[in-house]
């Protein structure tokens, strides 16, 4: 499809950024961002897009740089949230690609734990009604398909260890740090 052509049916808009912790894979549908993803090279960016437009139904479109439309906002809130001047996504969500268990925690996660804070895995599990799930938060966590935005990086363990992280444990301290959770690293 031409680039310039706009899409009639189904469809998603996708490109790659900079940012302080490697290429971000960012894509949006007219409902809003639908997907992040760490660690964007050009592999893994072909494997997700055809998994995206598969599981959406939608054609993907990746405009020239500073010709997006539906990523236009996601890709300015992201690069004032790396230079320390944004607090607070204020983004439309596409939520489709999470349902269940894990939709209920991640959209509590990102109501309820503001830019600076964390919560412990079980904390969040009380604060959904599951006090005891968790392990069962740890899995919402691991299959956020909107990590920064909805800032699963916040969830930490309940006896103060760091966690996981599915962009890996050294982004997840670098989200910290810059959030002022944890000091920066000296090198």
């Amino acid at each position: 499809m031409d680039t310039t052509e706009r899409p009639r049916g189904p469809h998603l808009e996708w490109t790659v950024v900079a940012s302080d912790i490697g290429p971000l894979l960012l894509a949006a549908t007219p409902e809003g961002l639908v997907r992040v993803e760490f660690h964007a090279g050009p592999d893994r960016v072909e494997r997700m897009i055809g998994a995206l437009t598969s599981r959406l139904g939608a054609d993907a479109r990746r405009p020239e740089r500073g010709e997006e439309v539906l990523l236009a906002e996601p890709v300015r809130q992201l690069s004032a949230y790396f230079e320390g001047s944004l607090r607070r996504f204020e983004l439309p969500l596409d939520w489709r690609l999470s349902s269940g268990f894990n939709r209920t925690v991640l959209q509590e996660l990102n109501r309820s734990v503001p830019y600076g804070s964390v919560v412990g895995y079980g904390e969040l599990a009380a604060r959904v009604g599951q006090p005891g799930a968790a392990q069962a938060v740890g899995h919402a966590m691991g299959s956020n398909p909107l990590p920064l935005v909805v800032a699963c990086h916040r969830v930490v363990e309940n006896d103060g260890g760091i966690g996981g992280f599915g962009g890996g444990v050294e982004t997840k301290r670098a989200l910290l740090a810059l959030e002022g959770v944890l000091p920066q690293p000296l090198f």
